[in-house]
């Protein structure tokens, strides 16, 4: 079965989707099946049952929402992937909060030729661990903030949290 539960943050809620106490999807939405629909078939056959409480990584987006941003980083996580999507997903976990990279800077992070910058925009877009995987940290070289599957201001509020520019509660 696949446990979900909805986080509130202040950017709207955020979705967890765990198996077997590993995350397999997160997002911003009210809305588990969004996310679940994404999810492979064998997950998707288990089944999806909402609970109170995912105990460690719903603990962990609290402990992240009230500052300590590494707080993810420990969280379990599995999500399918070619190689080289699993390189950068595991890349970008590297990226400290409160920074950014170019999609080529992620690519040059993952081991892989900076050509390499449209798998990682690929990557990013295709990423089922938000904010977990954190693709917000990735920005295009040319300026902006890019795109991002929750919409910017998500992505706003993230790099702004992270950058410290927004009081934590405490």
């Amino acid at each position: 079965m696949i446990d979900a539960q909805l986080v509130p943050t202040p950017v709207g809620p955020l979705v967890l989707l765990s198996r077997e106490g590993v995350l397999v999807a997160a997002g911003f939405t009210a809305d588990p099946s969004q996310l679940f629909i994404r999810l492979t078939p064998d997950l998707r056959a288990e089944g999806l049952e909402v609970v109170d409480d995912l105990g460690p990584a719903s603990e962990a987006v609290r402990a992240y929402l009230a500052g300590d941003l590494t707080a993810l980083d420990a969280v379990p996580l599995s999500q399918p992937g070619t190689p080289t999507r699993r390189r950068l997903h595991a890349a970008l976990r590297e990226v400290k909060p409160g920074t950014t990279v170019s999609y080529g800077e992620l690519a040059v992070l993952a081991g892989l030729p900076r050509t390499a910058a449209r798998a990682a925009g690929s990557a990013c877009s295709q990423n089922l661990i938000a904010p977990f995987v954190p693709c917000h940290r990735v920005l295009p070289s040319s300026g902006g903030y890019g795109g991002y599957y929750y919409g910017v201001p998500v992505k706003e509020w993230l790099l702004a949290h992270e950058s410290g520019a927004i009081a934590n509660p405490k």
